[in-house]
């Protein structure tokens, strides 16, 4: 006789200033994103310099999370199941951050992408095909210029880097004890300071693309912020703080939006500021989020808001900041006021975007799969 399924336990309670903390982050990087096309090759000079480590405070997000949603309730889920509930999360909106970057493609051929005016139809179809699969493209495959991994949609590789940290969960990292994961963060730690402090560029930037380099950033980005975030939420270490959301909220602008160190003769100057903050800040902000026991009535509804749009307006914008980035390129000449208004119309424009896609397809859809595949919670 078969056996029977074991009811799953109720679904946990979401840290809320955590999800407003991802808002606060996501926004961040479109920030950075706008501020990056007008210098995307020089990484010195761009202002909201740190916003790319908002990838890696993702990371560390996603290692607390995960643990606290399954580490005690794996008996009851699975591993097919785990994979199953990562998938109707995270896929409906892969799709959708590729078809829009399909159907914005065409509109960023210039100088800045070499690539595009000579792409094929059917070439870019494959292309949006595969990314909304998630599996990397690799170079030969480039139909834009930059050797992304998922050249209509960049940011799909920190996406493609979950899925890997979600496998390596799901396989043996939830089965470590505290002692051997301590260890294992210990060494990542080791390994992001050797990329950030004695790496050539003295900062984290990559990840994008399918090559040893690119690889090995991605891998070392990756790495200690997930395992931290594990640990962090086995460990029970909380900070119970005032009004935590708007402090970590303020120390978390503050950490991505600083200049860059040292400039060019102190490289690793910067890369030790950055190792700083994925090591200590933000395990810091989480632990202060993550304690806050009391939200009061805006910072609920700030914080609701901005965790639910904080994926959508990730993995959605992209498309945007390719024709912006375009624009700018070929518009050196105009005003800087009206450069700042076309960016910010970007933003405006990146979360109302972002908003409808949330509203009118996924969660729709995610609310579908769920009941089609999903086991119910008891």
């Amino acid at each position: 006789m078969a056996k029977t399924p074991a009811a799953l336990p109720a679904s946990k309670e979401h840290y809320l200033v955590l999800d407003g903390l991802r808002g606060v982050a996501a926004l961040m990087v479109v920030l950075f994103h706008i501020c990056e096309a007008y210098r995307p090759d020089h990484p010195l000079t761009q202002p909201i310099n740190h916003g790319y480590l908002a990838v890696d405070f993702f990371f560390l997000l996603s290692g607390f999370v995960i643990a606290y949603a399954y580490d005690d309730r794996w008996q009851a889920l699975g591993t097919w199941d785990f994979f199953k509930r990562r998938l109707v999360r995270l896929q409906p909106m892969v799709v959708m951050g590729m078809a829009i970057g399909a159907l914005l493609f065409y509109f960023q051929a210039g100088p800045a992408f070499p690539l595009i005016e000579a792409t094929p139809a059917w070439k870019l179809l494959l292309v949006m095909l595969v990314g909304c699969t998630l599996l990397p493209l690799p170079p030969s495959m480039d139909i834009r210029g930059w050797s992304e991994m998922h050249p209509l949609d960049g940011p799909a590789w920190s996406l493609f880097f979950e899925y890997v940290a979600n496998i390596l969960y799901a396989i043996g990292l939830r089965k470590l004890s505290n002692r051997w994961l301590g260890v294992l963060v210990a060494l990542a730690a080791a390994f992001l300071v050797q990329l950030a402090v004695f790496g050539r560029r003295g900062d984290v930037i990559g990840g994008w693309s399918i090559d040893a380099q690119q690889l090995h950033i991605g891998f070392a980005r990756l790495l200690f912020p997930f395992l931290a975030g594990m640990l962090l939420m086995r460990l029970g270490k909380r900070i119970r703080i005032g009004h935590a959301f708007a402090a970590c909220s303020l120390l978390l602008v503050a950490a991505l939006a600083l200049p860059r160190f040292g400039g060019a003769d102190r490289l690793w100057l910067n890369g030790l500021y950055e190792s700083l903050c994925v090591i200590v800040v933000f395990p810091l902000i989480v632990a202060i989020g993550a304690g806050a026991t009391q939200v009061d009535g805006l910072s609920t509804r700030i914080a609701g808001f901005f965790g639910e749009l904080s994926y959508p307006l990730y993995i959605t914008h992209y498309g945007l900041i390719y024709v912006y980035t375009e624009w700018i390129g070929t518009h050196e000449t105009l005003p800087f006021g009206t450069k700042c208004a076309a960016g910010a119309a970007v933003f405006v424009a990146s979360i109302a975007i972002a908003y409808a896609c949330m509203r009118l397809y996924d969660l729709p859809v995610r609310k579908w799969l769920a009941g089609k595949f999903l086991r119910r919670a008891a």
